[in-house]
Protein backbone atom coordinates (compact mmCIF):
# COMPACT_ATOMS: atom_id res chain seq x y z
CA UNK A 1 0.00 0.00 0.00
CA UNK A 2 2.80 2.41 0.93
CA UNK A 3 4.47 1.69 -2.43
CA UNK A 4 1.31 2.58 -4.36
CA UNK A 5 0.84 5.79 -2.37
CA UNK A 6 4.46 6.74 -3.08
CA UNK A 7 4.06 6.04 -6.80
CA UNK A 8 0.80 7.99 -6.91
CA UNK A 9 2.35 10.99 -5.15
CA UNK A 10 5.31 10.87 -7.51
CA UNK A 11 2.98 10.75 -10.52
CA UNK A 12 0.88 13.66 -9.26
CA UNK A 13 4.00 15.71 -8.48
CA UNK A 14 5.40 15.02 -11.94
CA UNK A 15 2.07 15.94 -13.53
CA UNK A 16 1.81 19.17 -11.57
CA UNK A 17 5.44 20.00 -12.34
CA UNK A 18 4.83 19.41 -16.02
CA UNK A 19 1.74 21.58 -15.99
CA UNK A 20 3.71 24.31 -14.23
CA UNK A 21 6.43 24.16 -16.88
CA UNK A 22 3.78 24.32 -19.59
CA UNK A 23 2.46 27.52 -18.03
CA UNK A 24 -0.97 26.20 -17.07
CA UNK A 25 -0.91 27.81 -13.60
CA UNK A 26 0.47 31.21 -14.61
CA UNK A 27 -1.94 33.99 -13.68
CA UNK A 28 -1.72 37.75 -13.98
CA UNK A 29 -1.01 39.42 -10.65
CA UNK A 30 -2.22 42.90 -9.63
CA UNK A 31 -0.26 45.70 -11.40
CA UNK A 32 1.25 43.30 -13.93
CA UNK A 33 0.84 43.86 -17.70
CA UNK A 34 -1.91 42.00 -19.60
CA UNK A 35 -1.02 38.31 -19.97
CA UNK A 36 -1.54 36.34 -23.19
CA UNK A 37 -0.48 32.68 -23.06
CA UNK A 38 -1.93 31.65 -26.40
CA UNK A 39 -3.70 28.34 -26.92
CA UNK A 40 -0.76 25.89 -26.98
CA UNK A 41 0.84 24.98 -23.63
CA UNK A 42 4.52 25.93 -23.35
CA UNK A 43 4.77 26.95 -27.03
CA UNK A 44 2.30 29.78 -26.53
CA UNK A 45 2.72 32.17 -29.46
CA UNK A 46 6.06 30.77 -30.65
CA UNK A 47 4.88 29.70 -34.10
CA UNK A 48 3.19 33.00 -34.88
CA UNK A 49 6.10 35.00 -33.45
CA UNK A 50 8.65 33.07 -35.49
CA UNK A 51 6.56 33.36 -38.65
CA UNK A 52 6.37 37.17 -38.53
CA UNK A 53 7.44 38.87 -35.31
CA UNK A 54 6.40 42.32 -36.48
CA UNK A 55 2.84 41.40 -37.37
CA UNK A 56 2.47 39.42 -34.15
CA UNK A 57 3.57 42.37 -32.03
CA UNK A 58 1.29 44.76 -33.90
CA UNK A 59 -1.67 42.46 -33.24
CA UNK A 60 -0.78 42.11 -29.56
CA UNK A 61 -0.39 45.87 -29.23
CA UNK A 62 -3.83 46.48 -30.74
CA UNK A 63 -5.30 43.90 -28.36
CA UNK A 64 -3.49 44.72 -25.11
CA UNK A 65 -1.93 48.18 -25.42
CA UNK A 66 1.68 49.33 -25.22
CA UNK A 67 2.84 46.84 -22.55
CA UNK A 68 1.88 43.16 -22.49
CA UNK A 69 3.30 39.75 -21.56
CA UNK A 70 3.23 36.82 -23.99
CA UNK A 71 4.26 33.17 -23.61
CA UNK A 72 6.78 32.25 -26.33
CA UNK A 73 8.50 28.87 -26.28
CA UNK A 74 8.42 28.41 -22.51
CA UNK A 75 9.50 31.98 -21.72
CA UNK A 76 7.31 34.89 -20.70
CA UNK A 77 8.27 38.04 -22.61
CA UNK A 78 6.96 41.44 -21.55
CA UNK A 79 7.03 43.63 -24.65
CA UNK A 80 7.26 47.34 -23.99
CA UNK A 81 6.04 49.40 -26.95
CA UNK A 82 5.92 52.75 -25.13
CA UNK A 83 9.04 54.71 -26.28
CA UNK A 84 8.99 56.89 -23.16
CA UNK A 85 9.73 53.76 -21.11
CA UNK A 86 12.85 52.85 -23.07
CA UNK A 87 15.20 55.01 -21.03
CA UNK A 88 14.13 53.37 -17.77
CA UNK A 89 14.71 49.89 -19.14
CA UNK A 90 18.07 50.41 -20.85
CA UNK A 91 19.46 52.30 -17.84
CA UNK A 92 18.24 49.84 -15.18
CA UNK A 93 20.99 48.10 -13.24
CA UNK A 94 22.13 44.61 -14.26
CA UNK A 95 21.08 43.36 -10.84
CA UNK A 96 17.49 43.83 -11.99
CA UNK A 97 17.53 43.66 -15.80
CA UNK A 98 20.40 41.68 -17.33
CA UNK A 99 21.06 41.69 -21.06
CA UNK A 100 23.89 39.13 -20.92
CA UNK A 101 21.72 36.09 -20.16
CA UNK A 102 20.05 35.95 -23.58
CA UNK A 103 23.20 37.11 -25.37
CA UNK A 104 25.27 34.34 -23.79
CA UNK A 105 22.80 31.65 -24.83
CA UNK A 106 22.78 32.99 -28.40
CA UNK A 107 26.55 33.15 -28.91
CA UNK A 108 27.00 29.63 -27.54
CA UNK A 109 24.36 28.36 -29.94
CA UNK A 110 25.44 30.12 -33.12
CA UNK A 111 29.21 30.55 -32.69
CA UNK A 112 30.17 27.86 -30.20
CA UNK A 113 31.82 30.46 -27.99
CA UNK A 114 31.22 30.32 -24.23
CA UNK A 115 31.71 33.82 -22.77
CA UNK A 116 33.71 34.16 -19.57
CA UNK A 117 33.38 36.83 -16.91
CA UNK A 118 36.20 38.71 -18.64
CA UNK A 119 34.64 38.70 -22.12
CA UNK A 120 32.43 41.77 -21.73
CA UNK A 121 35.16 43.93 -20.19
CA UNK A 122 37.67 42.78 -22.85
CA UNK A 123 35.31 43.74 -25.69
CA UNK A 124 34.38 47.03 -24.03
CA UNK A 125 37.97 48.06 -23.29
CA UNK A 126 39.29 47.15 -26.73
CA UNK A 127 36.34 48.68 -28.59
CA UNK A 128 36.65 51.95 -26.69
CA UNK A 129 40.34 52.09 -27.59
CA UNK A 130 40.20 51.03 -31.24
CA UNK A 131 36.66 51.73 -32.52
CA UNK A 132 36.42 55.28 -31.17
CA UNK A 133 38.73 58.28 -30.91
CA UNK A 134 42.21 58.07 -32.43
CA UNK A 135 41.90 54.31 -32.83
CA UNK A 136 38.93 54.80 -35.14
CA UNK A 137 40.97 57.17 -37.31
CA UNK A 138 43.61 54.46 -37.79
CA UNK A 139 40.96 51.85 -38.62
CA UNK A 140 39.25 54.12 -41.16
CA UNK A 141 42.62 54.55 -42.89
CA UNK A 142 43.02 50.77 -43.05
CA UNK A 143 39.49 50.37 -44.42
CA UNK A 144 40.17 53.03 -47.05
CA UNK A 145 43.21 51.01 -48.11
CA UNK A 146 41.02 47.90 -48.34
CA UNK A 147 38.49 49.68 -50.56
CA UNK A 148 41.34 50.93 -52.75
CA UNK A 149 42.46 47.32 -53.11
CA UNK A 150 38.98 45.92 -53.88
CA UNK A 151 37.03 48.73 -55.49
CA UNK A 152 39.43 51.21 -57.07
CA UNK A 153 42.47 49.16 -58.09
CA UNK A 154 41.68 49.09 -61.84
CA UNK A 155 40.12 52.54 -62.28
CA UNK A 156 43.20 53.97 -64.00
CA UNK A 157 43.31 51.40 -66.77
CA UNK A 158 43.02 54.16 -69.38
CA UNK A 159 40.26 52.32 -71.21
CA UNK A 160 36.97 53.97 -72.17
CA UNK A 161 34.44 53.55 -69.32
CA UNK A 162 31.93 50.79 -70.05
CA UNK A 163 28.84 49.75 -68.14
CA UNK A 164 29.04 46.63 -66.00
CA UNK A 165 26.02 44.85 -64.55
CA UNK A 166 25.61 43.04 -61.28
CA UNK A 167 23.33 42.19 -58.38
CA UNK A 168 23.27 45.15 -56.04
CA UNK A 169 22.85 43.28 -52.76
CA UNK A 170 25.59 40.78 -53.55
CA UNK A 171 27.90 43.51 -54.82
CA UNK A 172 27.52 45.73 -51.74
CA UNK A 173 27.68 42.89 -49.22
CA UNK A 174 30.69 41.36 -50.95
CA UNK A 175 32.81 44.52 -51.18
CA UNK A 176 31.95 45.93 -47.74
CA UNK A 177 32.44 42.58 -45.98
CA UNK A 178 35.82 42.00 -47.59
CA UNK A 179 37.04 45.55 -46.92
CA UNK A 180 36.10 45.28 -43.26
CA UNK A 181 37.59 41.82 -42.95
CA UNK A 182 40.95 42.87 -44.40
CA UNK A 183 41.06 46.03 -42.28
CA UNK A 184 40.35 44.10 -39.08
CA UNK A 185 41.95 40.68 -39.54
CA UNK A 186 45.00 41.69 -41.54
CA UNK A 187 46.43 41.19 -44.99
CA UNK A 188 48.61 38.69 -46.82
CA UNK A 189 52.25 39.07 -45.67
CA UNK A 190 54.55 40.42 -48.35
CA UNK A 191 57.25 37.93 -47.43
CA UNK A 192 54.94 35.07 -48.42
CA UNK A 193 53.58 36.56 -51.63
CA UNK A 194 56.83 37.92 -53.00
CA UNK A 195 55.66 41.44 -53.90
CA UNK A 196 52.87 43.91 -53.18
CA UNK A 197 50.85 43.18 -56.34
CA UNK A 198 50.77 39.42 -55.68
CA UNK A 199 49.92 39.99 -52.01
CA UNK A 200 46.99 42.22 -52.96
CA UNK A 201 45.75 39.68 -55.51
CA UNK A 202 45.85 36.98 -52.85
CA UNK A 203 43.93 39.28 -50.47
CA UNK A 204 41.24 39.72 -53.13
CA UNK A 205 41.05 36.00 -53.78
CA UNK A 206 41.12 34.87 -50.14
CA UNK A 207 38.62 37.49 -48.93
CA UNK A 208 36.18 36.57 -51.70
CA UNK A 209 36.38 32.87 -50.84
CA UNK A 210 35.75 33.70 -47.19
CA UNK A 211 32.73 35.81 -48.12
CA UNK A 212 31.16 32.97 -50.12
CA UNK A 213 31.31 30.71 -47.07
CA UNK A 214 30.13 33.50 -44.79
CA UNK A 215 26.99 33.97 -46.91
CA UNK A 216 26.18 30.29 -46.59
CA UNK A 217 26.31 30.61 -42.82
CA UNK A 218 24.48 33.94 -42.86
CA UNK A 219 21.53 32.35 -44.64
CA UNK A 220 21.26 29.68 -41.93
CA UNK A 221 21.70 32.13 -39.06
CA UNK A 222 18.03 33.01 -38.22
CA UNK A 223 16.88 29.39 -38.04
CA UNK A 224 20.04 28.40 -36.20
CA UNK A 225 19.33 31.08 -33.60
CA UNK A 226 15.80 29.72 -33.17
CA UNK A 227 17.11 26.10 -33.12
CA UNK A 228 14.76 25.06 -35.93
CA UNK A 229 17.27 23.85 -38.53
CA UNK A 230 16.56 20.50 -40.23
CA UNK A 231 19.25 17.84 -39.82
CA UNK A 232 20.90 18.52 -43.19
CA UNK A 233 21.25 22.23 -42.44
CA UNK A 234 22.49 21.49 -38.91
CA UNK A 235 25.34 19.49 -40.40
CA UNK A 236 26.12 22.30 -42.82
CA UNK A 237 26.08 24.86 -40.00
CA UNK A 238 28.52 22.74 -37.98
CA UNK A 239 30.78 22.36 -41.02
CA UNK A 240 30.79 26.11 -41.56
CA UNK A 241 31.51 26.82 -37.89
CA UNK A 242 34.54 24.55 -37.98
CA UNK A 243 35.65 26.14 -41.23
CA UNK A 244 35.63 29.61 -39.69
CA UNK A 245 37.22 28.45 -36.44
CA UNK A 246 40.07 27.19 -38.62
CA UNK A 247 40.31 30.08 -41.08
CA UNK A 248 40.13 32.71 -38.33
CA UNK A 249 42.23 30.83 -35.81
CA UNK A 250 44.57 32.93 -33.70
CA UNK A 251 47.56 31.03 -35.11
CA UNK A 252 46.68 32.13 -38.63
CA UNK A 253 45.73 35.62 -37.51
CA UNK A 254 49.18 36.28 -36.03
CA UNK A 255 50.79 35.34 -39.34
CA UNK A 256 49.07 38.24 -41.12
CA UNK A 257 50.42 41.73 -41.74
CA UNK A 258 48.47 44.79 -40.57
CA UNK A 259 46.22 42.97 -38.11
CA UNK A 260 44.12 45.60 -36.33
CA UNK A 261 44.68 46.49 -32.70
CA UNK A 262 41.02 45.67 -32.06
CA UNK A 263 41.61 42.04 -32.98
CA UNK A 264 45.10 41.60 -31.52
CA UNK A 265 44.33 43.31 -28.21
CA UNK A 266 41.25 41.22 -27.58
CA UNK A 267 43.07 37.97 -28.26
CA UNK A 268 45.90 38.95 -25.94
CA UNK A 269 43.52 39.98 -23.16
CA UNK A 270 41.51 36.77 -23.45
CA UNK A 271 44.71 34.72 -23.35
CA UNK A 272 45.84 36.60 -20.24
CA UNK A 273 42.49 35.76 -18.65
CA UNK A 274 43.00 32.05 -19.24
CA UNK A 275 40.71 31.54 -22.24
CA UNK A 276 42.03 28.50 -24.17
CA UNK A 277 43.18 28.89 -27.75
CA UNK A 278 40.37 26.82 -29.30
CA UNK A 279 37.80 29.05 -27.61
CA UNK A 280 39.60 32.19 -28.80
CA UNK A 281 39.32 30.82 -32.36
CA UNK A 282 35.56 30.74 -31.85
CA UNK A 283 35.65 34.25 -30.43
CA UNK A 284 37.28 35.41 -33.67
CA UNK A 285 34.34 34.00 -35.63
CA UNK A 286 31.88 35.80 -33.35
CA UNK A 287 33.72 39.09 -33.93
CA UNK A 288 33.58 38.61 -37.70
CA UNK A 289 29.82 38.23 -37.73
CA UNK A 290 29.29 41.01 -35.20
CA UNK A 291 31.42 43.46 -37.19
CA UNK A 292 30.46 42.50 -40.77
CA UNK A 293 27.04 40.84 -40.64
CA UNK A 294 25.05 44.08 -41.00
CA UNK A 295 27.24 46.65 -42.73
CA UNK A 296 27.00 45.19 -46.25
CA UNK A 297 23.20 44.84 -46.18
CA UNK A 298 22.93 48.41 -44.86
CA UNK A 299 25.08 49.70 -47.72
CA UNK A 300 22.78 47.89 -50.16
CA UNK A 301 19.61 49.50 -48.79
CA UNK A 302 21.20 52.94 -48.70
CA UNK A 303 22.38 52.78 -52.31
CA UNK A 304 19.06 51.31 -53.44
CA UNK A 305 17.03 54.07 -51.77
CA UNK A 306 19.30 56.69 -53.33
CA UNK A 307 18.93 55.11 -56.76
CA UNK A 308 15.14 55.06 -56.37
CA UNK A 309 15.09 58.74 -55.36
CA UNK A 310 17.04 60.81 -57.93
CA UNK A 311 16.77 64.04 -55.92
CA UNK A 312 18.36 62.29 -52.94
CA UNK A 313 21.09 60.77 -55.11
CA UNK A 314 21.95 64.17 -56.59
CA UNK A 315 21.97 65.93 -53.21
CA UNK A 316 24.22 63.36 -51.54
CA UNK A 317 26.55 63.10 -54.56
CA UNK A 318 26.88 66.90 -54.72
CA UNK A 319 27.78 66.86 -51.03
CA UNK A 320 30.52 64.23 -51.33
CA UNK A 321 31.95 65.96 -54.41
CA UNK A 322 32.03 69.24 -52.47
CA UNK A 323 33.80 67.61 -49.53
CA UNK A 324 36.37 66.08 -51.89
CA UNK A 325 37.07 69.45 -53.54
CA UNK A 326 37.42 71.16 -50.16
CA UNK A 327 40.00 68.52 -49.20
CA UNK A 328 42.05 69.34 -52.30
CA UNK A 329 40.90 66.30 -54.29
CA UNK A 330 38.66 65.99 -57.31
CA UNK A 331 37.48 63.06 -59.36
CA UNK A 332 38.33 63.76 -63.00
CA UNK A 333 40.02 62.10 -65.93
CA UNK A 334 43.58 61.16 -65.09
CA UNK A 335 43.30 62.01 -61.39
CA UNK A 336 44.10 59.42 -58.71
CA UNK A 337 41.24 57.94 -56.70
CA UNK A 338 39.97 60.03 -53.79
CA UNK A 339 41.44 59.17 -50.39
CA UNK A 340 38.62 59.65 -47.90
CA UNK A 341 39.59 60.55 -44.35
CA UNK A 342 37.69 60.57 -41.08
CA UNK A 343 37.56 64.37 -41.21
CA UNK A 344 35.86 64.18 -44.62
CA UNK A 345 33.30 61.67 -43.32
CA UNK A 346 32.49 64.09 -40.49
CA UNK A 347 31.42 66.78 -42.99
CA UNK A 348 28.52 64.95 -44.68
CA UNK A 349 25.25 65.83 -42.89
CA UNK A 350 23.08 64.76 -45.84
CA UNK A 351 24.82 61.40 -46.15
CA UNK A 352 24.46 61.00 -42.38
CA UNK A 353 20.73 61.70 -42.60
CA UNK A 354 20.24 59.36 -45.57
CA UNK A 355 22.02 56.58 -43.67
CA UNK A 356 19.97 57.26 -40.54
CA UNK A 357 16.79 57.16 -42.62
CA UNK A 358 17.85 53.85 -44.17
CA UNK A 359 18.48 52.38 -40.73
CA UNK A 360 15.10 53.65 -39.56
CA UNK A 361 13.36 51.80 -42.38
CA UNK A 362 15.13 48.45 -42.33
CA UNK A 363 17.01 47.96 -39.04
CA UNK A 364 14.97 45.79 -36.70
CA UNK A 365 16.89 44.57 -33.63
CA UNK A 366 15.15 43.24 -30.56
CA UNK A 367 16.55 44.33 -27.21
CA UNK A 368 16.03 41.68 -24.53
CA UNK A 369 16.71 41.78 -20.79
CA UNK A 370 16.29 38.99 -18.22
CA UNK A 371 14.27 40.16 -15.20
CA UNK A 372 16.34 39.11 -12.17
CA UNK A 373 14.01 40.63 -9.57
CA UNK A 374 10.57 42.20 -9.57
CA UNK A 375 10.98 45.62 -11.18
CA UNK A 376 8.62 48.59 -11.32
CA UNK A 377 7.92 50.32 -14.63
CA UNK A 378 5.99 53.58 -15.01
CA UNK A 379 4.40 54.16 -18.43
CA UNK A 380 3.87 57.51 -20.14
CA UNK A 381 0.18 57.32 -19.17
CA UNK A 382 1.17 57.19 -15.49
CA UNK A 383 0.38 53.51 -14.92
CA UNK A 384 2.70 51.64 -12.53
CA UNK A 385 3.42 48.12 -13.76
CA UNK A 386 5.50 45.28 -12.31
CA UNK A 387 7.90 43.19 -14.38
CA UNK A 388 7.97 39.72 -12.80
CA UNK A 389 11.20 38.05 -11.73
CA UNK A 390 12.08 35.18 -14.08
CA UNK A 391 10.45 36.81 -17.12
CA UNK A 392 12.15 38.67 -19.95
CA UNK A 393 11.46 42.21 -21.06
CA UNK A 394 11.84 43.08 -24.73
CA UNK A 395 11.89 46.25 -26.84
CA UNK A 396 11.16 46.24 -30.57
CA UNK A 397 11.99 49.80 -31.68
CA UNK A 398 11.13 49.20 -35.34
CA UNK A 399 7.43 49.31 -34.52
CA UNK A 400 7.53 51.45 -31.39
CA UNK A 401 9.49 54.42 -32.73
CA UNK A 402 11.02 53.91 -36.16
CA UNK A 403 7.74 53.27 -38.01
CA UNK A 404 5.51 55.21 -35.61
CA UNK A 405 3.54 57.88 -37.57
CA UNK A 406 3.16 59.92 -34.37
CA UNK A 407 6.95 60.37 -34.41
CA UNK A 408 7.94 60.11 -38.08
CA UNK A 409 5.53 61.59 -40.60
CA UNK A 410 4.82 59.18 -43.48
CA UNK A 411 7.05 56.54 -41.88
CA UNK A 412 7.03 54.18 -44.86
CA UNK A 413 8.55 56.79 -47.16
CA UNK A 414 12.28 57.35 -47.63
CA UNK A 415 13.13 60.98 -46.90
CA UNK A 416 16.87 61.44 -47.17
CA UNK A 417 16.86 64.71 -45.18
CA UNK A 418 14.46 63.56 -42.44
CA UNK A 419 17.12 63.69 -39.71
CA UNK A 420 18.83 66.98 -40.60
CA UNK A 421 17.82 70.64 -40.27
CA UNK A 422 18.47 73.09 -43.14
CA UNK A 423 21.55 74.37 -41.28
CA UNK A 424 23.05 70.88 -41.10
CA UNK A 425 22.28 70.25 -37.42
CA UNK A 426 20.47 67.15 -36.22
CA UNK A 427 16.69 67.35 -35.98
CA UNK A 428 14.72 66.68 -32.78
CA UNK A 429 11.59 64.52 -32.70
CA UNK A 430 8.51 64.64 -30.51
CA UNK A 431 5.47 62.57 -29.60
CA UNK A 432 2.41 64.32 -28.24
CA UNK A 433 4.49 67.46 -27.81
CA UNK A 434 7.12 65.75 -25.66
CA UNK A 435 10.68 65.41 -26.94
CA UNK A 436 11.89 61.85 -27.46
CA UNK A 437 15.36 60.61 -26.64
CA UNK A 438 15.07 57.40 -28.65
CA UNK A 439 13.78 57.91 -32.20
CA UNK A 440 15.95 55.36 -34.02
CA UNK A 441 17.69 52.41 -32.33
CA UNK A 442 19.60 50.35 -34.90
CA UNK A 443 22.56 49.91 -32.54
CA UNK A 444 20.65 49.08 -29.37
CA UNK A 445 20.86 51.30 -26.29
CA UNK A 446 22.27 51.55 -22.79
CA UNK A 447 24.85 49.02 -21.64
CA UNK A 448 24.10 46.80 -24.63
CA UNK A 449 24.73 49.50 -27.26
CA UNK A 450 26.83 48.09 -30.10
CA UNK A 451 30.44 49.06 -29.31
CA UNK A 452 31.34 48.98 -33.02
CA UNK A 453 28.64 51.40 -34.17
CA UNK A 454 31.08 54.20 -35.05
CA UNK A 455 33.26 51.93 -37.15
CA UNK A 456 30.22 50.33 -38.82
CA UNK A 457 28.83 53.77 -39.70
CA UNK A 458 32.20 54.91 -41.04
CA UNK A 459 32.59 51.73 -43.10
CA UNK A 460 29.18 52.17 -44.75
CA UNK A 461 29.68 55.88 -45.39
CA UNK A 462 33.16 55.28 -46.79
CA UNK A 463 31.84 52.73 -49.28
CA UNK A 464 28.95 54.94 -50.43
CA UNK A 465 31.21 58.00 -50.59
CA UNK A 466 33.60 56.15 -52.92
CA UNK A 467 30.82 54.67 -55.05
CA UNK A 468 29.16 58.06 -55.60
CA UNK A 469 32.51 59.75 -56.22
CA UNK A 470 33.92 57.31 -58.76
CA UNK A 471 30.98 55.61 -60.47
CA UNK A 472 27.84 56.38 -62.42
CA UNK A 473 25.11 54.14 -61.00
CA UNK A 474 21.64 53.22 -62.16
CA UNK A 475 19.12 50.42 -61.88
CA UNK A 476 18.80 48.16 -64.90
CA UNK A 477 15.03 48.50 -64.57
CA UNK A 478 14.11 52.07 -63.62
CA UNK A 479 10.68 50.84 -62.52
CA UNK A 480 12.23 48.31 -60.14
CA UNK A 481 10.22 48.09 -56.92
CA UNK A 482 11.91 48.13 -53.54
CA UNK A 483 12.06 44.40 -52.64
CA UNK A 484 10.25 43.05 -49.62
CA UNK A 485 12.30 42.23 -46.55
CA UNK A 486 13.07 38.72 -45.35
CA UNK A 487 10.82 38.51 -42.28
CA UNK A 488 12.75 35.52 -40.91
CA UNK A 489 15.43 38.00 -39.81
CA UNK A 490 13.19 40.13 -37.57
CA UNK A 491 15.05 40.88 -34.35
CA UNK A 492 18.57 40.19 -35.67
CA UNK A 493 19.57 43.70 -36.73
CA UNK A 494 19.66 44.78 -40.36
CA UNK A 495 17.02 43.19 -42.56
CA UNK A 496 17.84 41.59 -45.90
CA UNK A 497 15.80 41.57 -49.14
CA UNK A 498 13.90 38.52 -50.34
CA UNK A 499 15.38 39.06 -53.82
CA UNK A 500 18.30 40.91 -55.33
CA UNK A 501 18.15 43.93 -57.65
CA UNK A 502 20.06 44.33 -60.91
CA UNK A 503 22.09 47.49 -61.35
CA UNK A 504 24.84 48.79 -63.60
CA UNK A 505 27.84 50.97 -62.96
CA UNK A 506 30.79 52.51 -64.78
CA UNK A 507 33.64 54.85 -63.88
CA UNK A 508 32.51 58.49 -63.98
CA UNK A 509 35.62 59.65 -65.86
Amino acid sequence: MVLWVTLLCTLVSSLLGGLYVLGVFRRRKPNEPPLDKGTIPWLGHLLEFRKDSSEFLKRMQRKHGDVFTALIGGYYFTFVMDPFCFGTIVKESRSKLDFRTSATQLVVRVFGYKPTKATHSVVHTSSTKHLMGDGLTVLIQATMESFRKLLLFNLSSGEKPVWQEGNLFHYCYNIVFRAGYLALYGTEPLRGAGNKEKAEEQDRLHSNQLFQEFRKYDRLFPRLAFTVLPLKDKREAERLKRHFWNMLSVKKAWQKDNISGWISDQDQLLAENGVPEYMRDRFMFMLLWASQGNTGPTAFWLLLYLLKHPEALKAVRDEVDKVSRESGQEVKAGSPPVTVTRDMLNRTPLLDSALEETLRLVAAPMLVRAVLEDTSLRTSSGAELTLRKGDRVALFPHISVQMNPEIHEEPHKFKYDRFVNPDGTKKDFYRNGKKLKFVNMPWGAGVSTCPGRFFATAEIKLFVFLMLSHFDLELVNEEEEIPAIDISRWGFGMMQPVRDVRFRYRPRF
